[in-house]
Parts: structure tokens; C-alpha cells; sequence
């Protein structure tokens, strides 16, 4: 049976057609991954999808949908306010709209970066793939199916900038994005977080609300990329990953809530003994995704980061934000490392990107 077109709001069908078989041989492999994932569920699930209006505007559409028939597809944002580069080395000069336009010592750099953004989608699904089965309500289940069908999107996200923009070397990597597994001691994903098994539903929540808020962090930086359709990939991304932060947050708001209530009345406060989880266990969970969610951001003095945002690959969090920064080329300036302890360094701001980064993540999580 023939396959319904792939969604997209980038022109697919007008491409050279050998491009349109690569994306449509690679469809088959992604079901193929995910009938893997034992999401291949025969009944239909509550969920919303990606749609575009009539005005051109991306939005939501919702529905019972076996996950086999879901409208995974392809949406970019719309094109930046802005048409030039805002920061780094090439600063005022026209954002890069094909490959011609990027450098050619950057390709390999920005093709890396696409496929690690890329590697982490279908690795959180691996790592949750039967926690369904165990959902304590059909909510909760609900609710991890979204976030299940939004990371597979997002995966297409990133394909589609393999195949479109880096000829045989992104058909290869799109591949391999489905061949890597979880966990696998030969194939494992490419991000330490992303290989961590997650075998209960506080492991769950405690992912949602600490590693997909690093995601959020990753993509608003790669928002600011000089490589246009690679920043504008971000945009609806970024409004899914709210969804999975607050699912995660709702979730361990509740485990708290109800562990309060049955201290109260359990003999000698001792919830384990009313099947409540203690605080302390959470709080062991919170430390554990918390300090592998921080590891993510990379080494604190990098010389890839530095790199990266030299060349415009990535910036810093809300770098073409009008008066959130004076300095945009960073050709001096300091970041100093653990301020005020016995510890303090100071170092290169352009090597400190990593950290810069991490440390709008710490803010964010402590509110």
C-alpha cells in the first residue's frame, strides 16, 4: 500500500527526485525502528500533530491515531527577522541559506552538530519503549506517548537536513541515527545520558524535567545558527520540548504531593510501609539525571565550543536578542570558573561557551 506524502512545509516533492527516494526509503526504515521500539501499538492513541494553516502558520491538529499512521513530517519556522549574522567571526554578514553558502572547512563541524542534536530523539524513546506498559493512569501513558511521537519529529527535523543539505555523507549518518541503540555496549548513542536506562516512571519524570530541559538549552543556542534552515528547525521543536518539561515537572510535583500526604498518616512517617516512594529516593533520582542532564553541556574551558560559536554554528542563549549582549565578536573578555571559591580560574569567554550555557540551565532549574 502506498504510503500517504511525507508533511513538510519545505518543498519535498519539488526536490530532484533521487533526494525524494532517499527521504522516502528512509521513512520505511524509521518504521521499521519503530515497530523495534514495541510502540507499534494496534489501537488508536489520543494524539496531537504538527499541521500547517491555511496562512502559513504551524499549529496543532488532534485525534485517535494508531502510531503507525501518525503524520511524523518535516516543518521549519519561519525564516529569521533577521538577515544577517549576529555574532562570531562572520558577524554582518548574510545568514547562510544553502550549503554553497557555508564555508567549507565548517561542513564537518555543522554536519556533527546536526547528528548529535539528532542522535538524542530516538534515544529517548529507546530508553522509554516499555514504560507504557507500567503508566500508573492513562494519562501518564497519554502523556509519554506525546512526548514519544514529538522526539521521533524531531528526528526528522534533523534528517531532513542530512539528506537535503550533505549529499552521501548525511544519507549515511541519517542511517545510522537508527542503527545506534541505547544502552548497546558496541552501538550505543552518542551522549552519556542517552545510554542510562530508564526502568520506572520517576526515572521518567526526573528525564523529562532535567534532560529535556537541557534540550531546551541545546536548541535555543542552535536557534541562533548562522545556518538558517538549521535554526529554523528549532522553532517548533522548541514548543514541543515545553510540553515535555512540564510532564516531567507535573509528574514529580505529584510524587512529592502524595508522598507529603501519606507521611502524615503512615506508622512513624514511614511511607515505604503505604507503597509511597520516600523523599530521600527522589531526591537520589533528581541528583542522578540532574548531574548526567549537566554533563551534557560539554567541557567548561572547550576549545569545540569556542569553535563553534566563532564560526556561528552555535550561539549563545538568546544571542540576536536585542540588548541582551554589548559584545557579539568576544575578541577579548574573561569568564571566570567557580567564583569566589578556592577553585576560581579565569579563561577565555569564547572557550567558556559550554559553561555559559550550562549556567542559564542552572538558573532555570533552581526556580
Amino acid at each position: 500500500m502506498a504510503r500517504p506524502p511525507i508533511p513538510n512545509n519545505v518543498g519535498i516533492e519539488n526536490l530532484p527526485a533521487r533526494m525524494v527516494e532517499h527521504f522516502e526509503a528512509w521513512r520505511e526504515s524509521y518504521l521499521d525502528w519503530w515497530k523495534w521500539t514495541n510502540l507499534d501499538l494496534e489501537e488508536p492513541i489520543p494524539l496531537r500533530w504538527a499541521v500547517q494553516r491555511e496562512n502559513g502558520d504551524l499549529g496543532f491538529d488532534s485525534g485517535n491515531v494508531k502510531m503507525l499512521e501518525y503524520p511524523w513530517g518535516i516543518w521549519l519556522g519561519p525564516q529569521k527577522s533577521y538577515r544577517h549574522i549576529p555574532y562570531g567571526d562572520h558577524m554582518g554578514e548574510p545568514l547562510w541559506t544553502e550549503r554553497q553558502d557555508i564555508p567549507a572547512a565548517y561542513l564537518d563541524d555543522l554536519r556533527r552538530l546536526i547528528v548529535q542534536q539528532g542522535d538524542t530523539e530516538p534515544a529517548s524513546v529507546e530508553q522509554q519503549r516499555y514504560l507504557g506498559l507500567t503508566a500508573p493512569s492513562d494519562h501518564d501513558r497519554a502523556g509519554l506517548f506525546q512526548v514519544n511521537v514529538e522526539e521521533g519529529r524531531h528526528l526528522w527535523a534533523m534528517v531532513y537536513l542530512l539528506i537535503r543539505y550533505f549529499g552521501k555523507d548525511g544519507r549515511d549518518e541519517s542511517d545510522a541515527l537508527l542503527q545506534r541503540r541505547s544502552g548497546d555496549p558496541d552501538t550505543g548513542r552518542i551522549l552519556g545520558a542517552f545510554n542510562n536506562p530508564i526502568r520506572d516512571w520517576l526515572a521518567v519524570f526526573c528525564f523529562t524535567t532535567f534532560t529535556d530541559r537541557d534540550g531546551k538549552y541545546q536548541l535555543r543556542a542552535e536557534s541562533e545558527s548562522a545556518f538558517e534552515p538549521f535554526a529554523c528547525t528549532t522553532d517548533f521543536m522548541l514548543r514541543e520540548e515545553a510540553f515535555h518539561m512540564a510532564f516531567g515537572q507535573n509528574g514529580i510535583e505529584r510524587v512529592v504531593k502524595r508522598t507529603i500526604e501519606l507521611m502524615k498518616t503512615a506508622p512513624h512517617g514511614d511511607v515505604k510501609q503505604v507503597g509511597g516512594i520516600p523523599l530521600d529516593i527522589l531526591q537520589k533520582y533528581i541528583n542522578e539525571w540532574y548531574s548526567l542532564s549537566l554533563d551534557l553541556f560539554g567541557g567548561p574551558d572547550s576549545n569545540n565550543a569556542e569553535r563553534l560559536w566563532g564560526r556561528g554554528l552555535k550561539g549563545r542563549d538568546d544571542e540576536s536578542k536585542p540588548g541582551r549582549y554589548e559584545d557579539h565578536k568576544l575578541s577579548g573578555g574573561e569568564y571566570v570558573y567557580e567564583a569566589g571559591t578556592p577553585f576560581e580560574k579565569r579563561g577565555s569567554l569564547r572557550r567558556a561557551m559550554n559553561e555559559l550555557l550550562r549556567d542559564e540551565y542552572i538558573k532555570d532549574c533552581a526556580k
